[in-house]
This record gives structure tokens, sequence and C-alpha cells, in this order.
């Protein structure tokens, strides 16, 4: 490759490259500018700079040792589990079984279904109140089905 070329495909890739930039730093820009003002969602119009406020708010809040806890436990556990998970499913289809191609489809199958497909099955299908699956099992045990969807602290 010569230093033609090199300069070439800089000059062609710049563009995009600074596209990319613009559309990853004015949002970031934004977010940190709409996170030093005091906003009520009832009252649109009527913001007030509060600076860093927010932030000491946030940080000094009891809650929030807690939450962050509970993100890191959360966030480990998955974690751990899809890599641990991940590895035996890779380790047992790579061996010659009977049936491999279809488990192999049963895998892969769930990334065809688009989000939105995946997101009204589960509320509907899965998690309604009445009519769900996991609230015919909490009948069936005897519990009082949840309401997913409208109980704020699970």
């Amino acid at each position: 490759m010569t230093a033609e070329t090199r300069a070439l495909g800089r000059l062609l890739l710049g563009p995009a490259v600074g596209l990319l930039f613009v559309w990853m730093i004015v949002p970031l820009a934004m977010t940190i500018y709409f996170s030093t003002l005091h906003y009520n969602l009832l009252n649109p119009g009527m913001e007030q700079f509060v600076g860093l406020e927010n932030y000491i708010y946030f940080l000094t809040d009891p809650a929030f040792l807690a939450s962050l806890y509970n993100t890191l436990v959360l966030v480990g556990s998955v974690l751990v589990l899809t890599i641990v998970l991940g590895t035996l499913i890779a380790l047992l289809l790579d061996q010659v079984v009977v049936g491999r191609s279809i488990v192999r489809l049963m895998v892969i199958a769930p990334f065809f279904v688009m989000p939105t497909v995946s997101a009204l099955v589960w509320k509907n299908l899965l998690m309604h109140p009445v009519s769900g699956l996991f609230a015919w099992i909490a009948t069936s045990l005897g519990l009082t089905p949840i309401d997913w969807f409208a109980n704020a602290p699970l």
C-alpha cells in the first residue's frame, strides 16, 4: 500500500468518520446538558439550570448504594450464567449426537424473531395478569397472580 492510496483511503473515510463522531457527540453533549437542568414533565418549558445539584442528590441518596449493589449482582450473575451456559451448549452442540441440527435450529431461531414480536409475546401470553402463563402457574399453586407491569416494587 502506497502513501497515495493510504491518503485516498483517509480522504474517503473522513466524512463517514466525521458523521459518526457527530452522531455520537451531539447526544452525549445534550445528555450532559439536560442532566444539569431541573425538568418537570408536567410543566415542559419551565426548566431551571441547577448545575451539579442533580448529581449531588443522586449520589447522596440512600437507595443509590443498594441499587448499585443490585445492579452489579444482576450484571455479574447474567454474565457468569451466559458464559457458563453458552460454553456448555457449545460443547454439547459440538458433539455428534442424534438431533444435533434440530437443537442448533432451536438455539438460533430466537435471533430471527423481531424484538417487537418477542416483547408482545412476553407481555400478552406470558406475563398477562389474568390469562398469562405465569398467572396460570401462580393460580395453580394457590398464589395471587402478579400484575408485572403495574406493580413498581417487584
